[in-house]
């Protein structure tokens, strides 16, 4: 897909600059490039011998430091189609988090002046926000702005234009946690399936990616990716696609997805719930 290639170029160039600042902290600056491609080593292999599993006691991700007894969620780029203020679409700022109506947990359907809905298997979402400067203690009344692709691997606003499904804001409730209707993604060629994460101090200031205190993505256990592009309809081309990616090779999660990996639990034929920690320093 040629718009998803140009994507990732994009990514790989940030990845790469953000990955040669950290060499100096003991990690290999040349690892992604070395990593990098659609062909290597197959969807079942992991950075971490935990991470197939969907456990999330893996060895380490870049970008994440521990404070007592949480460990700050890695941050990550936010990829090349975030539509929040951060870059454009045919000459005019894409910015979904301006629209009214972005504030919603049911994002399978196109909100304001668009309609349609995005097809798939039907999952929950359910984000913890957490404070690792107090012993995790949940962080309420904050926002969590959530993006990702559809069925075919595209994303709306950018490669589905009339379409600006999969994207939404909850605040978190009293418990930390916001919850999101949506489904399950595919995988596209280059990239682990994968869910968009910022996180923002209030719905109030979720406006703008200049306002955002972490961007994070989220990882799927393979063995559930498998078995949804396997049993469900529409998904047939991430069969393929999953095959010739891995953690390992892949250039967000190839250095580790332990604090990005969820819990999934659930069918194809009754939907899935996918649960995430997200853990900031404030």
């Amino acid at each position: 897909m040629d718009d998803h290639d140009k994507g990732l170029a994009h990514d790989l160039d940030t990845l790469g600059r953000r990955r040669a600042l950290l060499g100096a902290a003991g990690l290999a600056a040349g690892t992604l490039l070395a990593a990098w491609g659609c062909g290597g080593g197959g969807a079942s292999e992991t950075t971490d011998s935990s991470s197939s599993s969907g456990s999330s006691s893996s060895s380490g991700s870049s970008g994440s430091t521990t404070t007592g007894t949480c460990t700050v969620s890695a941050e990550e780029t936010q990829g090349p189609y975030p539509a929040d203020g951060s870059n454009s679409i045919g000459g005019s700022v894409a910015n979904a988090l301006a629209l009214t109506g972005i504030v919603r947990s049911d994002i399978r359907t196109s909100f304001g002046s668009l309609s349609g809905t995005a097809a798939g298997v039907p999952t929950t979402l359910d984000l913890t926000l957490v404070n690792t400067n107090a012993s995790c203690a949940p962080l309420s009344g904050y926002a969590i702005y959530v993006w990702h692709c559809d069925r075919d691997g595209e994303y709306s606003l950018y490669g589905v234009t009339d379409q600006n499904y999969l994207r939404g804001v909850q605040a978190t409730d009293a418990n930390g946690t916001a919850t999101f209707t949506t489904i399950f993604p595919a995988c596209y060629s280059g990239r682990m399936p994968d869910i968009h994460i910022e996180v923002y101090r209030s719905e109030t200031t979720a406006t703008s990616f200049s306002n955002k205190l972490k961007t994070t993505q989220l990882a799927f256990p393979v063995e559930v990716c498998q078995a949804v592009y396997a049993g469900a309809d529409g998904y047939g081309q991430s069969v393929t696609n999953l095959a010739q990616i891995s953690f390992a090779t892949d250039m967000v999660f190839s250095d580790g997805t332990t604090t990005e990996m969820s819990t999934v639990s659930g069918s194809v034929a009754d939907g899935y719930t996918v649960s995430l920690q997200v853990a900031i320093s404030v």
